[in-house]
């Protein structure tokens, strides 16, 4: 597998270090991306890193995961119009944990060939002198060359303070770090990051007289010029406590279709067969979505797992298809409450051999009797996906699991009741 082309392709590649390619043809290369923990969870957008790194580890190169407990607690310029608020010390700490573990299920640490390896560059920082770091790393940079990096340049005439504007060189550092200890050569991130990552590689040719190499993606953006990776409700998180699996897989679901071409190839690991197979069997059907489709699988299963993927298309199929609930048996029930997650929810504990309009306004779902019987003289009450009429009384049979039931009103209008008080 030749790295570099295979990136291309995808659009992986914004700037790449000449030499890079040779060094990677020439020999198995150590590579490394630093994540900084500013949040809870890692997002879509951090997600691009993490395919570098697996495309890294799939051509037979060893990577490092860089983890920024020192890096997070000074806060990086690049990109932003403004500094960043410092975060306490615990809440990086936290932060670092909780990313470890995601990160932890995308790359490979156990292979014995080329088995990623785990740092946090608080180790090294965390008992260093400044003076001993501003005399034996800070002479080897230059004013100038830190001055005409654009993560500093854009932020002049607003002001920056010392803490980032030195923030190049802390990186830079950890790049020097993981070279003489890990003979790391190469860096990777997104393409802000470019003035950050070649600091390092300035570093370790003045002060260790070596050769690094650095490869960086473009940062990924929407077609019609809106941020990638936010949703009504913010950003769209790894987490599935902050981004259910079901509100993953319909982000993923609902992109356009210049978009969802784009996003395949940088975001799933579908061969260039694949996906040109994909994209045409789309072509001739757009109205069907199967590009979008293939997508949201493809990337809630990489970051959920096949379980959270079958749970959230069948909430999809339920609420937006023509799914039926016989769909839903054989779940447990964590699973059934996943699928409607977000749908309005109550317990009634004599539902059964109640008739459908008590049913519907004893259960809070609707206003009043009155309400519920308008509605079942329209034709818009449906009981379980089906439609029913003012005679119809909830038998035992008819509950989901032995204790739900999925009542609607119109198309869109949904409420999953309990017969057992929780």
């Amino acid at each position: 597998m030749n790295l570099i082309e295979e990136l291309e392709w995808r659009g992986l590649i914004h700037d790449v270090i000449p030499g890079t390619q040779e060094q990677l043809e020439k020999e198995q290369t150590t590579g490394y991306v630093g994540f900084d923990p500013t949040a809870p969870s890692l997002h879509i957008g951090n997600l691009v890193p993490v395919v570098l790194l697996k495309h890294l580890q799939r051509a037979g190169h060893k990577p490092i995961v860089l983890m920024g407990g020192a890096t997070g607690r000074v806060g990086d310029p690049s990109g932003k119009d403004k500094e960043r608020q410092l975060l306490d010390a615990e809440v990086i700490e936290s932060n670092v944990l909780t990313q470890t573990a995601q990160l932890q299920k995308f790359i490979d640490f156990e292979n014995t060939d080329n088995g990623a390896i785990l740092v946090n560059n608080y180790d090294w920082f965390k008992d260093m002198n400044f003076l001993d770091f501003i005399r034996e790393t800070g002479k080897h940079i230059t004013i100038n060359y830190m001055m005409a990096k654009d993560s500093v340049k854009n932020r002049l005439e607003g002001g920056m303070s010392f803490t980032e504007f030195s923030y190049q060189l802390v990186q830079g550092y950890d790049f020097l770090k993981l070279y003489v200890d890990y003979d790391c050569k190469l860096q990777m991130g997104g393409s802000d990051q470019w003035g950050n990552i070649t600091t390092g590689t300035e570093l370790i040719r003045r002060k260790a007289g070596g050769e690094a190499f650095a490869l960086t993606a473009p940062l990924i953006k929407k077609a019609d010029g809106s941020k990638f990776g936010k949703s009504e409700g913010g950003n769209v998180w790894l987490s599935s406590e902050l981004t259910t699996p079901y509100e993953f897989y319909q982000y993923w679901l609902n992109t356009s279709d210049e978009d969802a071409e784009n996003y395949i190839k940088v975001f799933t690991f579908l061969s260039r067969s694949e996906i040109e197979e994909i994209v045409e069997n789309h072509n001739k059907e757009p109205h069907l979505r199967k590009l979008q489709k293939r997508l949201a699988e493809e990337v809630t299963k990489l970051v959920h797992s096949e379980k959270a993927l079958n749970v959230a298309r069948a909430s999809t199929e339920l609420l937006f298809g023509r799914g039926s609930v016989s769909m839903l048996h054989g779940m447990e029930d964590d699973e059934i409450l996943s699928v409607f997650d977000g749908v309005p929810q109550a317990n009634l504990n004599d539902a059964v051999g109640m008739g459908i309009a008590d049913l519907l306004h004893e259960s809070g779902f609707l206003a009043s009797k009155g309400e519920a019987r308008r509605a079942l003289k329209e034709n818009s009450i449906s009981v379980n996906k089906e439609k029913v009429n003012e005679a119809f009384v909830l038998e035992e049979k008819a509950l989901i699991n032995q204790k739900y039931v999925l009542l609607q009103h119109g198309k869109k209008k949904f409420f999953l009741l309990s017969t057992i008080p929780g």
